[in-house]
């Protein structure tokens, strides 16, 4: 089949359409002819040799996608069948293996593209805000690079739970994006200091970038506030001053999904259907699609999430 691989291991942007083998099936996987695969920041840390897949997962990258099930490999699934599906590697080709408990529907009104762009962002989104932070109604978020795939997705479900929103993004014109999807404080990071915008307010807070913003994440929680640490994207190393952790009874979290295990994703994926996939029917929480590329530009729209200027989710169509 044909599949997107690194030409060259110290190049992140060598990424060609060439031909690898396709995948065999375990038990308890069925096959499925990939429509269209999402663009995650991880793919592009996978490109640079930073987040390799968990043994035994694909080499190739792709965390999420959508399309149909060619083999149901005598699941109960039905061939023909058109799914999502979240993936431990293995989505920028033509077919993917698919444990059945990482299998979503496709939401009612939603094309194969854009049910490739939601599924991951939708299960990072509800495990980390609900299932492990347990945000709820009256309480106040902070979400770090609100304009970005997982920022819009978050601040929709935060509003769905009947949070405050706060973001912080780098320009006025992604601010307004966020605002346009119900953020209620925004922050320019470039002018504003938001630790001091929203001291000991943030009951829970999202953050992508990791030890840069330690300290003033810290300033900014309440007292029992929960820190939910998903992007290191400023960063691994940080002082940490166990004082302030202490005297404010916080939580400091952090979490990946790719790494967890076939039970854990299963159960995130069934929860996330359950809460999530009504929203999206309704129109309570919408997508964003900044744009599509052919599998074969996967470098192109790897250059082009790099770059800062996305808004939402990109995905490749096969």
């Amino acid at each position: 089949m044909k599949a997107i691989v690194q030409t060259n291991p110290e190049d992140p942007g060598a990424l060609e359409l060439g031909v690898v083998e396709k995948p065999l099936l375990h038990p308890g996987e069925v096959l499925v002819k990939v429509h269209a695969a999402g663009v995650n920041r991880a793919d592009l840390l996978q490109a640079r040799g930073h987040y390799p897949p968990p043994p035994g997962a694909s080499e190739t990258i792709g965390l999420e996608v959508a399309g149909e099930i060619v083999d149901a490999n005598g699941t109960e699934w039905t061939e023909g069948t058109q799914i999502g599906a979240l993936l431990a590697g293995g989505g920028y080709a033509e077919y993917v293996a698919v444990p059945v408990g990482q299998i979503l529907p496709i939401p009612k009104g939603f094309s194969l593209t854009d049910t490739a762009s939601v599924i991951e962002v939708a299960c990072t989104v509800w495990s980390n805000l609900a299932m492990e932070a347990g945000l709820r109604e009256g309480q106040t978020i902070l979400i770090h690079g609100g304009a970005g795939g997982i920022g819009l997705f978050a601040i929709q479900v935060a509003k769905a739970l009947g949070a405050t929103v706060a973001v912080t993004a780098g320009s006025q014109e992604k601010l307004d994006t966020c605002k346009s999807y119900g953020a209620d404080v925004l922050i320019n990071y470039k002018e504003q200091d938001f630790a001091e915008e929203l001291k000991n307010q943030c009951d829970v807070i999202l953050d992508i970038i990791g030890a840069k913003y330690l300290k003033q994440n810290l300033k900014a929680l309440a007292t029992d506030g929960h820190l939910v640490t998903i992007g290191l994207q400023g960063g691994t190393k940080e002082e940490l001053n166990m004082g302030i952790l202490l005297a404010k009874r916080l939580t400091l979290q952090g979490t990946t999904l790719r790494s967890r295990s076939l039970e854990d994703k299963a159960a995130i994926v069934a929860d996330t259907v359950k809460h999530v996939w009504p929203w999206l029917e309704d129109g309570t929480v919408k997508h964003h699609l900044h744009g599509t590329f052919a599998l074969a530009d996967a470098a192109a729209a790897h250059r082009a999430l790099n770059s800062g200027e996305v808004t939402g989710k990109l995905v490749l169509e096969v």
